[in-house]
């Protein structure tokens, strides 16, 4: 079987032909070409598959569609993959397959009693142990295989101390990838994508690296090009309008006004009550009352809650407010503004004084650190949650994150035009 010169390096290659320890691992910077080469790889293991069950995994079902299952159709073709989102199962090549998400620990009992001949695994560092252990339990046929992909995470995290720094006593192969390596990606997007990313991030995302959150989570944010009036002139022209609110009750609640363009964020104006300061905790009535007050005759698209804060909620309902429960997926919020303070995309009028204070004093738990998990510090985050919210919730993609798969498409063409052949080769009819 012949590949087109300049598609796939060298390190890719070896991939799609040399997973043959029980777990493949495939590890480094985002775009450098992991996804893509660990796809062919679960497809070429198929002739020499012995039966049994096969398991796709994801940090989420939605996640796992986007980063594998639907490149997949893009790559193979839909009569090579048939996917049923209703029923999380279908067929790759004929072979019937099962989809489980793991985003937590009670995930494990998706797979609790499976026997499994061949798993994929996508964005392995963010799963539970708990869940990674269990599907190795599973991985029982003989000659059973596990193909995985993930980022860079912390240096003590569970699956770089426990699997890939004991590689040379476990069956485990593991590749390193670098944004470098990838040749089907133009200079000048490369160029673009190291600029999404500062601090913690570009060194694990872009450098590859295994390395310790530690120090001023937004290292990026600088008053000088974050920091100015968001005039009324400005305000009158952006397109959309959002709150988002961080509920407190012993803890300060916070809302903060939105507003978008077609290129940036604006932060025009902050709410922030502090009942220890203020020596009186607010009913959700009266805050209720406040954030009407706040809106004013404003053209709001969307109220923004804390999912947590159910009976703040229930109150909102109650006044008519309709309200859309954040996404509170903590490092990926944290990630998606980093990206966007990083790219300059984010305005904060000079009177969201509490905001702008928080910036400074947001910090990462070393101690959480040493333990293996990303953390803030649980102190000075009320906004920066706020923040998160909207940004997160809203904006989610806005800035070119997601699930494409980098590099292979020249290739899926003339895989696709010649598949007949190509397929009987490999021992498909």
């Amino acid at each position: 079987m012949a590949f087109k010169p300049g598609t796939f390096s060298n390190k890719q290659i070896d991939v799609m032909f040399h997973c043959d320890s029980t777990i493949n691992a495939l590890e480094g910077s985002v775009r450098s070409g992991k996804t893509i080469a660990s796809l062919f790889a679960f497809v070429f293991l198929l002739p020499d598959y012995p039966g049994g069950n096969i398991l796709f995994v994801g940090k989420t079902d939605r996640t796992l569609y986007r980063n594998i299952i639907k490149p997949l159709e893009e790559i193979f073709g839909p009569d090579k993959i048939v996917f049923r989102r209703g029923s999380g199962d279908g067929e790759l090549f004929g072979h019937p397959f099962y989809v489980a998400g793991a985003n937590d620990e009670k995930a494990i009992t998706k797979i609790q009693g499976l026997t499994l001949s061949l798993a994929y695994g996508d964005e392995v560092t963010t799963w539970p142990e708990s869940f990674f252990q269990m599907l190795l339990s599973r991985l029982s046929e003989q000659s059973a295989k596990l193909v995985c992909t993930m980022n860079p995470d912390g240096p003590y995290h569970w699956f770089k101390v426990n699997y890939l720094d004991r590689e040379d006593n476990i069956s485990l192969k593991s590749w390193k990838f670098l944004l470098e390596e990838n040749k089907n990606l133009p200079p000048e997007y490369v160029e673009n994508l190291k600029k999404f990313y500062t601090g913690l991030f570009y060194r694990r995302y872009i450098l590859g690296e295994w390395c310790l959150a530690e120090g001023t989570i937004y290292d990026m944010f600088d008053e000088s090009r974050h920091v100015a009036p968001v005039t009324s002139e400005l305000w009158q022209n952006l397109i959309t309008k959002h709150v988002s609110i961080d509920y407190g009750t012993s803890n300060p609640t916070v809302f903060q006004m939105w507003g978008t363009d077609t290129h940036r964020r604006y932060l025009k104006k902050e709410y922030y009550y502090n009942s220890k300061d203020k020596g009186k905790q607010k009913t959700d009535s009266e805050y209720a009352t406040d954030l009407i007050n706040f809106i004013g005759y404003e053209d709001i698209q969307s109220v923004i809650v804390d999912p947590s804060a159910a009976s703040f909620k229930l109150e909102l309902n109650k006044q008519g407010i309709n309200v859309q429960d954040a996404d509170n997926e903590v490092l990926d919020g944290i990630r998606d503004v980093s990206s966007e303070l990083s790219q300059n995309l984010i305005q904060i009028d000079p009177s969201c004084i509490n905001c702008i204070r928080e910036f400074g004093a947001y910090i990462w738990d070393t101690h959480a650190g040493e333990r293996g998990e990303d953390k803030p510090i649980k102190q000075n985050d009320h906004s920066m949650d706020c923040i998160r919210y909207y940004i997160k919730t809203v904006y989610i993609g806005s800035t070119g994150f997601g699930g494409s798969i980098g590099n292979g498409s020249s290739f899926a063409s003339s895989l696709n035009s010649n598949s007949n052949s190509i397929w009987q080769d490999m021992g498909f009819d």
